[in-house]
């Protein structure tokens, strides 16, 4: 945890960028039944019933000192998946930066390792010697800015019915476009300092 705090604390540099990842999915839902459109007085009405088409997976990577967040709509989030996301945002997004500073959770697939099951073995070393790694803490995911961006993202686009994933795409997109042209950052609070008191139970008694 005082890791990724002190992580958070780094001044801006370009050339270091901190980069935050995470992933959520999300069912798509066909509607069954024609509803029921707004009007004066009444909001717009859908039946409960629905049928499913099938999931989607969502790799976001947030950069909160750029104010900048990209999503990728994967149908899986396999380690190779993971890798290529990488691999993108290494070679695409910021290609000229000396390492990329990556903030990331303890699942599985977060690793190395996941890079050489997607890439030739010189590939995948070249492509880990462009990060510095860094993870959260087990049951500790929240301290993932990417997390809470996810979470915007839910409340603001997908908290509600996507039939297909051309539409969850389209949806993500103008979510995107309109989130990194306003430039939003981060304003996290949470230091090193306040770790220490509010979660003083966590640490162990010397």
């Amino acid at each position: 945890m005082e890791d990724i705090l002190e992580v958070y604390t780094r001044p801006h540099d370009k050339m270091r960028p901190m980069v935050c990842l995470d992933e959520i999915s999300k069912q798509l839902t066909m509607e069954t039944r024609k509803g029921v459109p707004a009007k004066p007085g009444y909001a717009a009405r859908t039946d409960y019933e629905y049928k499913r088409n099938g999931t989607r997976n969502m790799f976001m990577l947030f950069a909160p000192l750029e104010g900048w967040r990209h999503v990728k709509v994967t149908k899986r989030r396999t380690a190779v998946d993971y890798a290529h996301i990488l691999k993108e945002l290494a070679d695409e997004h910021f290609p000229d930066t000396e390492k990329i500073v990556l903030v990331q959770d303890n699942l599985n697939t977060h690793k190395p390792a996941s890079l050489y099951a997607a890439f030739e073995p010189a590939e995948a070393r070249r492509l880990s010697l462009r990060f510095e790694w860094h993870y959260t803490p087990k049951h500790g995911s929240w301290l993932n800015m990417a997390e809470a961006e996810l979470s915007v993202l839910s409340g603001q686009c997908l908290k509600r019915r996507i039939p297909d994933a051309q539409r969850l795409e389209d949806e993500v997109n103008a979510w995107l476009k309109d989130r990194n042209s306003n430039n939003v950052k981060a304003d996290w609070r949470f230091t090193t300092e306040k770790a220490r008191v509010k979660l003083k139970s966590l640490y162990p008694v010397i």
